[in-house]
């Protein structure tokens, strides 16, 4: 009896035991599954791809990502992003940075022809302007850059400019659209982004003079409307000091004990604060 007793307490401590472990097992699986159904695995750039590339395995990767935040347009597989073996890939329709997320609006159909026109907004136009070294901001504008146009006309005392179009986008400096490049070179024309009613505006302006460009910086404020600033502006009669600004004093003695001040209007005429001699009434020199 006692061994059965024994026996029968054994097996009644193996079997809570045990349903205690399934238990916790369960609980713990619970967990995972409602952690895992917060997290998304996404594909992702795993290095830097240039406009027009095509879309490589090697070139991706998958990254954890909230569930709740998912953007649209995301992949999930690598099958979706990959062609079939022979077919033709994606190509970038922009340039994608190492980590950011992959998304459909930032590459092409399998075997669809990537130009500009991808990278142009809704609605949106691209124009050309013909540029130079002096024009073109010396070479130094970029695509992905944002300027203001200038227009310059008339001429001799007539000559006057106006900034006619703010913050616009170049999207391609000669044949190149590649938002990576990094190397200024001297342009011929340079393609911005505009609504078709700067396009408009564009298109007489390169009639009616010569069209500057104006980088600008990456920290711009809101723009105001700029007034046209005419040659007369600039030719200033009066001489550019700030008001306030010290003039050069001449003194003048006449005779021992008479001086006289006069300010001199051209601070080139005479040095500050110098004796000038003078004739006096008596026709000597002092």
């Amino acid at each position: 009896m006692r061994v059965k007793s024994f026996l029968m307490t054994f097996l009644g401590v193996g079997l809570a035991g045990g349903a205690v472990l399934i238990a916790q097992d369960q609980i713990q699986r619970n967990q995972e599954a409602a952690a895992d159904a917060s997290i998304v695995r996404v594909v992702a750039v795993a290095e830097d791809i240039p406009f027009g590339t095509p879309i490589e395995r090697y070139k991706l990767t998958t990254i954890e990502w909230p569930a709740e935040s998912v953007p649209t347009g995301v992949f999930t597989n690598f099958d979706d992003v990959l062609p079939e073996p022979g077919a033709d890939p994606r190509r970038a329709k922009r340039a994608l940075a190492q980590g950011e997320i992959l998304l459909a609006s930032k590459v092409s159909d399998f075997g669809e022809k990537v130009t500009i026109v991808q990278t142009i907004g809704e609605n949106n136009r691209a124009v050309a302007i013909s540029v130079d070294a002096q024009t073109g901001v010396g070479g130094f504008v970029t695509p992905g850059d944002f300027v203001d146009i200038v227009l310059t006309r008339g001429s001799n005392d007539e000559l006057r400019a106006i900034t006619i179009l703010q913050n616009i986008r170049i999207i391609g400096v000669d044949q190149t659209a590649d938002e990576e490049l990094d190397q200024p070179g001297i342009a011929r024309t340079v393609t911005v982004e505009v609504t078709p009613q700067q396009g408009q505006r564009l298109a007489l302006a390169q009639k009616a003079g010569q069209l500057s460009l104006s980088l600008r910086s990456l920290n711009t404020e809101d723009d105001e409307p700029l007034e046209a600033v005419r040659l007369s502006d600039i030719l200033l009669e009066k001489s550019p000091a700030e008001d306030g600004e010290p003039q050069p004093i001449v003194k003048v003695r006449r005779g021992i004990s008479e001086v006289e001040e006069f300010r001199v209007e051209n601070p080139t005429a005479a040095s500050a604060e110098q004796d000038v001699p003078v004739t006096d009434t008596s026709g000597t020199v002092n």
